[in-house]
């Protein structure tokens, strides 16, 4: 299930409810002077692609110079864990990393083992590194899933992993976050 009104965040009930607390910190879709990494999976390269396109369009949009960016190709969706961590702990680290790709359900339990790993790797890394990594990788049931998550349109899940970055990177370095 996708969110729906029902589930969005109401911002005039979060404002109300962060009144109530000494600090409140935001993120913002800021790109300027920020490196992002974008680690993308050759399999299923056709979605990977779509998704690729809206994520770089959010990142212009966001102020993100294109000699900040960097793309790195995996096989797949299983190796993108390594690739990110790459990108996280390079002699001049980047401030967020994108990972993109899909994972759709075939007839085996392939799928469960590589979309668990692949978002479990994703995690550990962020984790361990502190740099945000976002996991914009497709799991969906059929191609067609597959094929609406990544239309050219704001509802792209690249483009909502472009924008999560730039939330990330900019909440973590905001108030009494920042450094």
């Amino acid at each position: 299930m996708t969110s729906s009104k029902d589930t969005e965040l109401d911002l005039t009930v979060a404002a109300v409810e962060s009144a109530r607390a000494g600090e409140a910190l935001y993120g913002a879709h800021q790109g300027q002077g920020l490196r992002i990494g974008i680690c993308c999976g050759k399999f299923n390269g056709g979605i990977t692609t779509r998704l690729l396109q809206a994520a770089l369009d959010a990142l212009d949009e966001a102020g993100v110079a294109k000699a900040d960016i960097s793309i790195a190709w995996a096989p797949g969706a299983f190796e993108l864990p390594l690739l990110a961590k790459a990108y996280a702990t390079a002699p001049r680290p980047y401030d967020a990393v994108i990972t993109l790709g899909a994972v759709i359900r075939g007839d085996t339990g392939h799928y469960d083992v590589v979309a668990g790993e692949c978002a479990r790797g994703v995690q550990d890394v962020q984790l361990t590194t502190g740099v945000p990594v976002i996991f914009g990788v497709l799991t969906t049931d059929t191609v067609e899933q597959a094929l609406v998550r990544s239309l050219p349109d704001e509802t792209n899940k690249g483009r909502e992993s472009a924008h999560t970055a730039l939330e990330m990177v900019n909440v973590l370095r905001s108030g009494s976050l920042g450094a």
